[in-house]
Parts: C-alpha cells; structure tokens; sequence
C-alpha cells in the first residue's frame, strides 16, 4: 500500500470535484492507494467556516470521507517531535503538522503549496 496525506486544499478540491485534482485522481482512487485526513486539516476548516472565509456543512465534508474510505488521522504526541524539528521555511502552523504527520508515519503529503516541498521529498506538489 501507497500512504497519502491529502493538504486541506486538496481535500476540499476533491470535495468540490475541481479539475485542480485530475492529476492525482487515479492515484487516490487506486486500489493500492490509502489516502488520509489530517484532524489538522478539519481543524483549520472549523476555524474558515467560523471566522466565515469558508461556506461548507463539516458533516457533508466528513460523510464524503467516509464515503471514499479517506482515513482520518489524528493529532498525536508522536508527531510534536517532528513539528519542532522543522525548519521555519513556512509560517503555516497547519502546514507544519501536515508535514510533520508525513514524516512521521511516513506518507506522501500531496499538496499544491510548492514550498512545502523543500522540506521533505516526500511532499507531492500539484
């Protein structure tokens, strides 16, 4: 199995069925493919639809999850250590942690943020 880690834009695109997600569409879909959701990432939609910069039903968003088999990944103490760790080259604490939970577990952090890719050859930009 491929382990991906889907950036909260990215999963919002696939949520939305942007054109912006034809390029990784086969990977996610594939039967060897576990693709992933980061807490983080509905943390930081919380945060958009409270402060009202994102119009979206949280339930609809995590009933698509489970409706694709997205597993959600949670926020653990395993992954504080790797958050330090990294170098200040991104002032996204959301970011941070996405890359952070990529490393640690390890998976493909699938992102369009291309200066998420300098810190680990792990991140997939889009």
């Amino acid at each position: 199995m491929i382990k991906f880690l889907l950036d909260t834009n990215v999963f919002l695109w696939c949520f939305w069925d942007s054109e912006r997600i034809k390029p990784i569409k086969g990977l996610i879909n594939a039967k060897e493919s576990d693709v992933y959701i980061s807490m983080v990432s509905f943390w930081e939609i919380s945060i958009k639809i409270r402060t009202g910069k994102l119009n979206i039903d949280i339930d609809k968003l995590r009933l698509f999850a489970q409706k694709y088999a997205f597993y959600e990944l949670p926020i653990t103490g395993d992954f504080f250590k790797a958050y330090l760790e990294l170098p200040k080259l991104h002032k996204d604490p959301f970011d941070h942690m996405l890359i952070a939970q990529a490393i640690t577990c390890p998976m493909h952090l699938i992102t369009s943020d291309s200066i998420l890719a300098d810190y680990s050859s792990l991140v997939m930009v889009i």
